[in-house]
């Protein structure tokens, strides 16, 4: 009972393991899988790969951020699961393989030589002659005609007769197994070069990623990798001057050290320009320093020319500031005065703002990144609209809307343009907040205005959102910065506001003369952002159009309020006008002229000082001079599979052009003495039937009754072998067996 029970168990394993062999070497498990690592490509190509996981957060929300990560969609190409189904992929294509390849290679060798009289005439495509000459001498014609026909063939005599088997293209076969293979040879390529020897090395030998920041000199052993690492890429920010040893390998919860064979000396990073100032060709001398022999190779990394050492690739990835120094000046962005501190600091570094200003408090500025030269686009200003900056068509909300917020707006298509220098930075609150600003160095002409560029974003996703600050005749923001502290001088604002109604009401209506002063005062109050009455949702006071706006909702009827905007913005300035005055000459200026230039500064300057209520920093950093330092970012790959995949490229252009553009074909000759000569029966067969091999068909047929001499017996049959191909019929291999 036992014996047969253990039979029967082993009977049971042993379908079990046939099922599965079935299933995985099967054509639609092979499709499936195919499916799913195409929609896995397709994820990784729309959804950026590895960036850090706040900007995902920022993007999807936290829900659906914390699932997407979850399901490793931000590291699809080297996560787990696409890792399993490029393994089962190569597994079943294998399986596929091995199954079926043996077999047609059989069948490749084969020259189906087996077959007979009978089994020819059951053929389709065939033809019967009657020749006058003898079996040796026919044979001998036809196998000629057969090698100049591009045909192998073989002379079998078999019960009184003579078969010559012929074939050709029967590389068609092992493009089969050619195209298989490649996928094969390509997937262990990818595994190859994807994360999976990191992985493996993170399992067997305790390594693990940092995510502190250190010096990298005294990162213990458990988060390097060793220099004979089979596969990696990483990232080496190498300064002009100085030089690196190791990559950085970024992981999802920090980073891996490779330690590499060489050192990389950068000496100069070399960009160059086109006319319009965008850049078309980055590159960098390098000097690469073997550690076993101490030899110094130079070479040069440009975009898409890599240096290969020791199997090592170094790319040209990008480029950023080495640690360039800043020299500023620090103007201030609220209260009565416009004293000027100086301020610097170094690309990298950070500094208290507290040495620049006392409203600092507690503020600190990081300075990220130095450029020396900027592409921008400077079409987008607002120079078409009239002084007041509302068009007779548009409601009051689209007029405040063309006020408030950005200053680059538009509808009107891209200028690029260099603009200079600027210089990136943030300003750290003691709530460990942030703001980041990207202010330009010269002023760029906006629309026939010069105009200094003072951008700002709250989030490292958004783009910046720039200030735009009217330069004075000087080509500086002096004037501009005198006039904001001027606006929050309560005294100064009652005598702009009075000298306003003076000129503008005759003398004998003093009580007119009043109530214009209060209006106008009032309206400079507002603007301010001194009208404590006026507060923004967190609590901050209104300031700019923005508060001109709240006022008139909360004050004006609706059918009233665009009147109410457009006397309100004539008003507002027109004592900007005299405040200005004031200002010029608080600072030893002369009284300004009134022309076109001086109405559109004060145009200008209004929408500024709007804006700046949204600018969110006490100081504004006006870069003065810089010492640039420049670094250059290599990619640095070591990448064995990429010469498998090349090889796995070349056996799939192969294996589809041999099934596609090679057809094999089988042509047979029976050859039977009679009376009055030679019998010779003709047969040909392809493994795909097409109107090429209909065609080719009569024309072997007729090459071989014009090598013969004779004619064809049965051309009847053998001419309606073309209508005849579309329906079932045994195939050449059936008739063989």
């Amino acid at each position: 009972m036992s014996v047969t029970t253990s039979g029967l168990q082993s009977k049971s394993g042993n379908r079990v393991m046939r099922s599965t062999v079935e299933l995985l070497s099967s054509m639609r498990f092979a499709i499936a899988l195919l499916v799913i690592l195409s929609i896995a490509s397709i994820i990784g190509t729309v959804l950026t790969q590895d960036d850090p996981y706040p900007n995902y957060v920022n993007q999807f929300g936290p829900f659906w951020a914390d699932i997407f990560r979850a399901l490793s969609l931000y590291t699809v190409y080297s996560s787990w699961w696409f890792m399993l189904i490029l393994g089962f992929l190569m597994v079943s294509v294998s399986l596929c393989v091995i199954r079926n390849g043996p077999k047609m290679l059989a069948d490749a060798k084969s020259w189906k030589d087996k077959v007979r009289e009978g089994s020819l005439r059951a053929f389709h495509h065939k033809g019967e002659f009657a020749v006058h000459g003898t079996r040796a001498q026919t044979a001998a014609v036809l196998g000629k005609l057969s090698a100049k026909l591009g045909y192998k063939f073989v002379t079998r005599e078999s019960e009184g007769a003579t078969l010559i088997a012929a074939k050709r293209g029967a590389l068609t076969k092992f493009g089969y197994i050619s195209a298989h293979l490649a996928i094969v040879v390509i997937c262990l390529g990818g595994l190859l070069d994807s994360n999976l020897p990191i992985k493996l090395q993170m399992w067997l030998f305790n390594k693990s990623p940092i995510n502190a920041n250190t010096v990298i000199s005294e990162i213990p052993p458990e988060h390097r990798l060793s220099q004979s690492n089979p596969t990696f890429r990483g990232y080496a920010w190498v300064p002009e001057g100085q030089h690196v040893s190791t990559a950085i390998l970024n992981q999802p919860n920090g980073s891996l050290i490779q330690d590499l064979p060489f050192s990389i000396e950068l000496n100069k990073f070399i960009v160059d320009y086109y006319s319009t100032g965008m850049p078309k060709l980055f590159a960098s001398d390098i000097v690469v320093i073997d550690h076993k022999t101490g030899a110094r190779v130079p070479a040069r990394v440009e975009v898409n020319k890599p240096f290969e050492y020791d199997g090592v690739s170094i790319y040209q990835s990008s480029f950023q500031d080495g640690g360039s120094q800043m020299q500023m000046t620090a103007y201030p962005m609220s209260g009565p005065s416009a004293k000027t501190a100086p301020f610097g600091g170094t690309i990298g570094g950070s500094a208290p703002l507290s040495t620049a200003t006392p409203l600092a408090d507690g503020q600190t500025v990081e300075f990220t990144d130095f450029r020396a030269i900027n592409v921008e686009n400077i079409s987008n200003g607002n120079g078409q609209n009239d002084a007041r900056g509302v068009a007779a068509h548009r409601s009051l909300k689209e007029a405040f809307d063309e006020r408030l917020g950005s200053g680059a707006k538009t509808s009107k298509p891209l200028d690029l343009h260099n603009v200079g220098p600027s210089v990136q930075y943030k300003i750290r609150g003691k709530d460990g907040q942030a703001r980041e600003y990207n202010n330009y160095m010269l002023p760029v002409d906006v629309n026939g205005e010069k105009m200094f560029l003072a951008g700002m974003r709250l989030n490292p996703d958004d783009p910046f959102r720039y200030l735009r600050i009217p330069a004075d005749s000087g080509g500086t923001l002096n004037e501009w910065m005198n006039l904001r502290a001027t606006l929050e001088d309560p005294a100064m604002r009652a005598t702009a506001a009075h000298q306003f109604a003076q000129r503008s009401v005759p003398g004998s209506n003093p009580d007119l003369q009043q109530h214009l002063e209060e209006s106008a005062s009032r309206v400079l109050t507002l603007f301010s952002g001194a009208d404590t009455s006026m507060k923004m949702p967190n609590g901050e006071t209104l300031g700019g159009f923005q508060a001109i706006a709240g006022f008139i909702d909360r004050s004006v009827p609706k059918g009233e309020q665009e009147k109410a905007a457009g006397l309100l913005l004539r008003m507002l300035e027109g004592v900007t006008w005299d405040l200005w005055q004031l200002s010029r000459q608080q600072h030893g200026e002369p009284a300004a002229v009134a022309n076109a230039d001086s109405s559109r500064f004060i145009q200008s300057s209004l929408n500024a000082i709007s804006d700046s209520f949204l600018y969110g920093s006490p100081v504004y950093l006006q870069l003065d001079s810089f010492k640039q330092v420049q670094a250059s970012v290599f990619q640095l790959t070591r990448a064995p599979g990429k010469k498998v995949v090349y090889l796995g490229s070349l056996l799939l252009v192969l294996g589809i052009f041999s099934m596609f553009y090679v057809r094999e074909r089988r042509l047979w000759f029976w050859l039977k003495d009679t009376d009055h000569g030679t019998n010779v029966v003709m047969a040909m067969s392809s493994a795909r039937k097409t109107l090429d091999f209909e065609k080719e068909f009569v024309q072997t047929r007729d090459a071989v009754g014009a090598a013969l001499g004779a004619k064809l017996i049965e051309a009847a049959d053998a001419a309606g072998s073309s209508t005849q191909a579309a329906a079932p019929h045994a195939s050449s291999q059936d008739s063989t067996r």
